[in-house]
């Protein structure tokens, strides 16, 4: 009668510790400069490496914080994290979506687990969450959780991002 009761309680706790030790962990900083460090993870450096994308187009989903909106183009602000399982999910439709619109509309990815400000600064609370942001700049639509090629088209349309 007590083991699945001592099984429960090792779980919660096991997670009540990771909970914490992510809340407590400081993001790492560069020694020099006191600013978020800039190492570059494996998705970061595919898109660096991706003879598809722009250099422009690879900085926006770097991860790192970005100008948003995008000055004068419908813009999609992807906020996440390179380690979470539906972002993950997600990269590879970003990447696609983004070297489709380029010029017509931006695809922006910011990774709140490296960039812990970010997530408040935009108001998150769940991963992954996009942002749809007008021409003009204004915000328009948000959602949470994965979202389809075909839907995130869809929203930079009714948005007005121009035709082929």
């Amino acid at each position: 009668m007590k083991k699945p009761f001592l099984l429960a309680g090792l779980l919660v706790l096991t997670v009540v510790a990771s909970v914490v030790a992510y809340v407590l962990v400081p993001s790492p900083k560069d020694i020099t400069s006191g600013e978020p460090a800039r190492t570059m993870t494996t998705a970061q450096a595919e898109a660096a490496e991706d003879p598809a994308l722009s250099a422009e187009v690879a900085e926006l989903l770097s991860g790192r914080p970005q100008t948003t909106p995008v000055p004068g183009l419908a813009t999609m602000v992807d906020i996440g994290a390179h380690s979470c399982i539906p972002c993950k999910m997600m990269a590879p439709i970003l990447k696609d979506v983004a070297a489709e619109v380029e010029g017509r509309a931006a695809i922006v990815f910011i990774d709140v687990w490296h960039y812990n400000d970010e997530a408040k600064k935009y108001g998150i609370r769940v991963i992954p969450t996009q942002i749809f942001y007008d021409a003009q700049g204004k915000e328009r639509y948000r959602h949470e959780g994965f979202m389809s090629k075909a839907d995130i088209m869809v929203k930079l349309v009714e948005l007005g991002m121009p035709g082929e």
